[in-house]
């Protein structure tokens, strides 16, 4: 019987399919304006990979938890998140998860949850953030995290996201380079996530989410905390795996 995971995040679905407590696969895609279709999608994707939904143990998370109909349990990402990076790191530590539309940072204890914070209000120091600004520079995701290791340290002193925008129009209008802006746009986000972590401060951090293979905001991340933060491929998955392992403890 397959233990399978379903993250629905605001941005990005996940999905963590395990065999015992072997991962089998991983896939995501985008969660779209319909959580409820973005789950149907991933049913089928399923079925048609030769899982068997009726005879697996299936848990869903995130934002769009409620709308995974065939789901046999539910449970809140913050669990799920702290569970899939213990499963993977297997360190007692802090995580430190980047969503698309919050910024999560979970105390962990043998994979317990002892502490968060969450910053849900805002959308400066998350992945809506980096696009918006992306967007602004004509530049994708992954080639704003590229330039932005060659680029000048830049400030960009907004706390708001609209006017962190118009405060990069001013440098575009004053012939910043491209790369500097981008730079100074990495570093506010390191900056936001920093006054968030050092609520739970720690020895060593767990990064999940969309930025857990960008080597220059880890290292950025790192030095302004002071310490330690480790990340992995896989750890964009993070919710959906401990969903995975979740489901797993159903049978049980």
């Amino acid at each position: 019987m397959k233990n399978i995971g379903i993250d629905i995040g605001s941005s990005c679905a996940k999905v963590c399919v395990m065999d015992n407590d072997i991962i089998e696969t991983n896939f995501m895609l985008p969660t779209g304006y319909n959580s409820r279709k973005t789950a149907e999608d991933i049913r089928q994707m399923l079925e048609k990979s030769g899982i068997d939904i009726e005879n697996s143990n299936i848990m869903a998370t995130g934002y769009g938890r409620v709308s995974v109909p065939y789901a046999n349990e539910i449970m809140t990402e913050i669990s799920c998140h702290g569970k899939g990076a213990y499963y993977l790191f297997g360190e007692n530590a802090t995580v430190i998860d980047i969503g698309g539309q919050d910024t999560k940072v979970i105390s962990l204890k043998k994979g317990r949850v002892m502490k968060f914070l969450m910053n849900d209000k805002c959308s400066a120091g998350t992945g809506k953030f980096i696009e918006i600004m992306s967007d602004r520079l004509g530049l994708t995701f992954e080639e704003l995290e590229e330039i932005a290791a060659k680029g000048k340290e830049t400030t960009i002193s907004s706390m708001c996201t609209v006017f962190a925008e118009s405060e990069i129009i001013s440098l575009i209008g004053e012939g910043t380079p491209r790369e500097d802006i981008a730079n100074g746009v990495i570093n506010s986000v390191v900056e936001k996530v920093v006054q968030l972590a050092a609520q739970i401060p720690a020895d060593k951090y767990i990064l999940t989410g969309g930025f857990c293979e960008n080597d220059y905001f880890i290292n950025e991340l790192s030095k302004a905390l002071d310490a330690a933060v480790y990340s992995d491929s896989k750890a964009r998955f993070a919710g959906a795996i401990g969903a995975a392992v979740y489901a797993g403890e159903l049978e049980d």
